[in-house]
């Protein structure tokens, strides 16, 4: 008498898509639903530029990068060897992408001078960044002037400028972009 095993081909997961901010820490471990026998995995990534290698074996860990104002994306493929005994049975490839989005950026606005009384001019944020949607918060540090201590939106309001004293005042208003694609918020 003697045993013949047949094993089953190799077979991964589709991890699916997978969104990014720069810097982040970036974390692919692949599956199967094989059992029985031990499964690697060798891939391949047709975009260095968003911080992972060409190519490698095992799950996929790196850093986010991505130098542009617009999403960048890589195209990977994994692909599964099962073994068991002496035999290893490759299986058919899964490809999914890793895109990394930019951080939120947004333009620089110029300063304004006004008096006592008088009108602000409209400030609309605008940003270099395309591929996604970037969004405003602000904070004034000084609502004294009349302005709130903060907002969000694509713009601040003119509003009549207060100031009741004998010298100038000066607010400082920060302005914090948010770059969103693919249900990541990347904050700039």
């Amino acid at each position: 008498d003697y045993i013949i095993t047949v094993n089953p081909q190799g077979q991964v997961n589709n991890p699916g898509a997978q969104f990014a901010c720069i810097d982040d820490a970036v974390t692919v471990n692949f599956t199967t639903n094989n059992t029985g026998g031990t499964t690697t995995y060798a891939w391949t990534n047709d975009n260095t530029d968003i911080g992972l290698g060409a190519s490698g074996n095992g799950n996929i860990s790196f850093t986010a990068a991505n130098a542009t104002t617009a999403p960048i994306t890589g195209n990977i493929e994994v692909t599964p060897t099962f073994t068991n005994g002496a035999q290893a049975c490759e299986g058919p490839s899964q490809t999914f992408t890793i895109t990394v989005n930019p951080d939120g950026q947004v333009n620089i606005i110029a300063d304004q001078q006004v008096c006592n009384g008088d009108p602000t001019a409209l400030v609309t944020f605008g940003t270099a960044n395309t591929g996604g949607t970037t969004t405003y918060s602000w904070t004034n540090s000084l609502p004294s002037i009349g302005l709130a201590a903060s907002g969000s939106g694509p713009t601040i309001p003119s509003f009549n400028a207060v100031n009741t004293g004998t010298v100038p005042v000066t607010a400082t208003v920060t302005v914090t972009p948010t770059f969103e694609n693919g249900g990541q918020s990347c904050e700039g």
